[in-house]
């Protein structure tokens, strides 16, 4: 057989803009008709105004369109969205997993979908025995006897624990203003921390990515109120001396909280309640299955330890001998007898506790003890794909659910890891998470999630592995330009971050050439 040279042929343009079932959308401000409305409105009577001289002064602006018009505005917009069921998407420490349509059909069970958090109690005695066997569940998973429902995500959660910490010391009259936080922990840590008024005191990963408990009793002092932890760290390891580190931290009379946002390489296998924690938030919508990205919905339960217990914030539910309640403004009640106060209005994100309980109810406890097993050979696979290729800042050894590559392996390139992100667009697929963690330089952290088949790793291994190759053969063009094919170039993140465009204003008329 012949050796046949395959080119790429330049994309044509076209009339429209448009390629093929790429369609070019406008804004629908540009399509729309701020004087045409697709549904008809009486006149409104003649009214006082009660705004207090702020009433709008002139028309709302807003565009009209017919009814196939939006429809296919927005669908043509779906298109170009990229998520989980579109392809892979590897976003460390963010675990952007499949989600199983049988948790989204449960929660939209007329009598879940349909409630009302001001509904009378006596109409929704369902909805609270679910929210009291899911709390169930997550103590008998983290090994810890309480639950605090209402956060409504993860840095919600890691508030309501801290708040719990600050009561708890301030009931024994411990006046204690430092949080010591791990290089290796997620970012909300120390923002948390810092909201709450302590002074935020870092603690040096060691040689291979995680803490020494020799490092952490070097900072333990009357003054510390807590470490804030991160298990698996997000260099994706497990803390190996977290029990020693949880020992030294209560001999120093402070408390101890994980970051439960990568539970979801450990359940089933080990109890956080086990190794000393005293307060974990678990972000439900990354564990045990709801949409996760694009601000929600979430939820991050926070599960207490005995010494924290009586400090859940209210609302929270009671399942005790008289039955199942909800407690709204709690004193003595119970084991929970000193809540801190009030987090949220409600009892928390409804419809996705429905959903990580039918998750849990389907898998069962071996079911998710898999699903974590899955996730961590499924990082270690991508691990040993790539790295005679990529470089491993912490040295070639076994990880957990995700893996983290630095960028050493481009040096003399040319090219950055932003470039091969944006390569990898290209592709087919959302780049991993790149720059984060700060430990490591040029950082690109993959996590597979146990969604992905075997065929599906293997392909992204090619992928990467032929970027890889490519980059070291010098072909940067390939990188510098991308995206090439997606709907729009490469972008100025940063500037888009810094200086957002928020309104759209009508562009001033074309000057005819003289």
């Amino acid at each position: 057989m012949n050796e046949q040279t395959i080119t790429t042929a330049p994309t044509p343009a076209t009339f429209t803009g448009n390629r093929a079932l790429d369609i070019e959308e406008a804004l629908i401000f540009e399509t729309g008709r701020p004087e045409v409305t697709g549904v008809d409105l009486e006149e409104p009577a003649a009214l006082t105004p009660r705004l207090g001289g702020l009433e709008r002064k002139a028309p709302i602006g807003l565009p009209g369109l017919t009814e196939p018009e939006a429809v296919r505005h927005y669908v043509r917009l779906s298109h170009k969205n990229y998520g989980i069921d579109s392809g892979m998407f590897p976003l460390g420490s963010c675990t952007m997993k499949h989600n199983p349509r049988l948790n989204e059909k449960m929660a939209r069970l007329a009598g879940f979908g349909d409630i009302h958090p001001l509904q009378p109690l006596s109409m929704v005695q369902g909805a609270l025995a679910l929210i009291a066997e899911l709390a169930r569940w997550l103590r008998e998973l983290t090994g810890m006897p309480a639950i605090a429902m209402t956060p409504k995500a993860g840095a919600h959660g890691e508030l309501a624990g801290m708040m719990a910490i600050k009561a708890a010391l301030a009931a024994r009259g411990d006046k204690r203003s430092v949080v010591l936080v791990p290089e290796s922990a997620h970012g909300t840590n120390p923002a948390t921390a810092a909201l709450l008024g302590y002074r935020v005191e870092p603690v040096p990963a060691r040689g291979d990515g995680t803490v020494d408990p020799a490092e952490v009793e070097k900072h333990l002092n009357s003054d510390v109120a807590a470490i804030m932890l991160t298990n698996p760290n997000t260099c994706g390891l497990f803390e190996r001396d977290i029990v020693a580190i949880g020992d030294a931290v209560h001999r120093a009379g402070a408390l101890f909280y994980a970051d439960g946002a990568n539970f979801n390489a450990t359940v089933g296998k080990v109890r956080p309640g086990d190794l000393g924690v005293d307060a974990m938030h678990i972000n439900l919508h990354k564990t045990f299955s709801t949409p996760h990205g694009g601000g929600g919905p979430g939820a991050g339960p926070v599960a207490l330890s005995a010494a924290l217990a009586p400090f859940v914030p209210v609302p929270f539910v009671l399942a005790d001998a008289e039955g199942v309640r909800l407690v709204e403004h709690a004193a003595g009640v119970g084991a929970y007898a000193k809540p801190f106060g009030r987090l949220s209005a409600f009892h928390g994100q409804f419809g996705t506790f429905v959903r990580a309980l039918s998750y849990m109810l389907s898998h069962g406890s071996d079911g998710m003890r898999q699903a974590s097993e899955d996730a961590v050979l499924n990082a270690n696979y991508v691990r040993a794909g790539l790295r005679d290729l990529l470089s491993q800042p912490f040295g070639d050894r076994a990880c957990m659910h995700e893996v983290l590559f630095d960028d050493r392996w481009l040096d003399g390139t040319g090219i950055t890891t932003l470039d091969v992100a944006k390569a990898l667009i290209d592709e087919g697929y959302h780049p991993m998470t790149v720059y984060f963690p700060l430990v490591a330089h040029g950082a690109m952290l993959i996590e597979p999630t146990e969604s992905e088949s075997k065929a599906s790793l293997d392909l992204f291994i090619a992928t990467l592995r032929d970027l890889a190759f490519a980059a070291k053969a010098g072909e940067k063009a390939r990188f510098l330009d991308a995206p090439r094919l997606a709907p729009r170039r490469r972008l100025d993140e940063t500037r888009a971050a810094r200086t957002p465009v928020l309104r759209w204003r009508k562009p001033p008329p074309a000057q005819a050439a003289e």
